[in-house]
């Protein structure tokens, strides 16, 4: 396996999941239903200042000078995409950590982080996209701009990983190791976006 390979197999096994956290309602469930501008925001900036501290800690634990890099400047990233954030709105307080995150921490291996590291990229693009769509229709285009901005820098992220995982994993074993811990990643944040829904009484199946 080479790491164009990984990541359309975990696009593939994931596709339904990455689908529906595409959706139009990813936005309701983060948000509880409030589809309000300043509740998106602080959904949003929630997720940036988690990711930053996620990072933190891995760069902080980590052994591997490469990988140790990566998650420091990954750190780096979503401390300035919290900042940006934040900024929109007054006395930002952080929600609960989002599941997604909840299970990155939770992975103690180079390998295992760096897979799940992928399947945060994955299921990031997606919400980035809703957060874009929604600031477009608000007719925001410069807030739309931002997160556009901000899905940019996933690009980056994603070959990071990518390029660290080539030299993690010389056997397919490996590389199915890193896919599991991927597919973990993206799970997480789907079983939070259907609990959210399903608690509001919301069909999370149909993609609209």
């Amino acid at each position: 396996m080479n790491p164009d390979e990984f990541v359309e197999a975990v696009r593939k096994e994931n596709e339904t999941a990455l689908s529906r956290l595409g959706s139009s309602k990813s936005l309701y469930a983060a948000t509880g239903g409030e589809m309000e501008p300043d509740e998106v925001f602080r959904a949003a900036a929630t997720s940036e200042r988690a990711a930053r501290r996620t990072f933190e800690g891995w760069a902080d634990e980590e052994d591997d000078a490469d990988a140790k890099e990566l998650f420091a400047d990954l750190a780096e990233t979503e401390a300035e995409h919290y900042e940006r954030v934040a900024g929109k709105v007054d006395d930002h307080e952080p929600g609960e950590t989002p599941a997604l995150h909840e299970y990155l921490r939770g992975l103690d291996d180079t390998r295992a982080r760096l897979g799940g590291l992928v399947g945060r990229v994955l299921a990031s693009e997606k919400s980035k996209s809703q957060l874009t769509g929604f600031f477009t229709g608000q007719a925001d285009p410069q807030t739309a701009q931002l997160f556009r901005d901000l899905k940019g820098d996933l690009d980056e992220q994603l070959e990071g990983a990518l390029s660290a995982l080539a030299n993690e994993c010389d056997t397919d074993e490996k590389w199915n190791e890193a896919k599991e811990a991927a597919g973990g990643a993206i799970s997480a944040a789907y079983e939070e976006y259907t609990e959210s829904l399903e608690s509001m009484g919301v069909n999370p199946k149909p993609v609209c």
